[in-house]
C-alpha cells in the first residue's frame, strides 16, 4: 500500500480526480485544503476508506484506473489537518494489523 498527501491541489489536479472518481464528474468536490491518495489492493481500499471516514470528518472516493470495475486507488478529500490524521490513521492500522 502507498499513501501520498497533496496540500492545496491545483485546478488540474482536482479536475483529473473528478474525472475519475467513482461517483462521477456530476458530484465534483471543490474547495478542498487536501487530497490523501491511497493505492493497493481492493480490500485494502475500501478498509482504509472505512478507517479514514471513521477517524476524521473527511469524504473517500473511489479513483477508476483503466479498467472500471478495478478500483485500486482510493482519494480522501478534507481539509489538511483532517486528511493527514486520516492517512496517519490508515498507515497506523497496516503495520499494526498487516492486512
Amino acid at each position: 500500500m502507498d499513501c501520498r498527501i497533496i496540500k492545496s491541489p491545483s485546478e488540474g489536479t482536482m479536475a483529473i480526480l473528478n474525472r475519475r472518481k467513482g461517483s462521477g464528474i456530476r458530484d465534483q468536490i471543490e474547495n478542498i485544503d487536501a487530497v490523501g491518495l491511497v493505492q493497493g489492493r481492493l480490500i485494502e481500499m475500501v478498509v482504509a476508506s472505512d478507517i479514514a471516514e471513521k477517524a476524521v470528518g473527511v469524504t473517500t472516493e473511489d479513483i477508476r484506473g483503466s479498467c472500471p470495475q478495478n478500483m485500486i486507488m482510493l482519494a480522501i478529500f478534507g481539509d489538511t489537518a483532517s486528511v493527514t490524521s486520516a492517512i496517519e490513521e490508515i498507515k497506523k492500522t497496516w503495520e499494526t494489523e498487516q492486512w
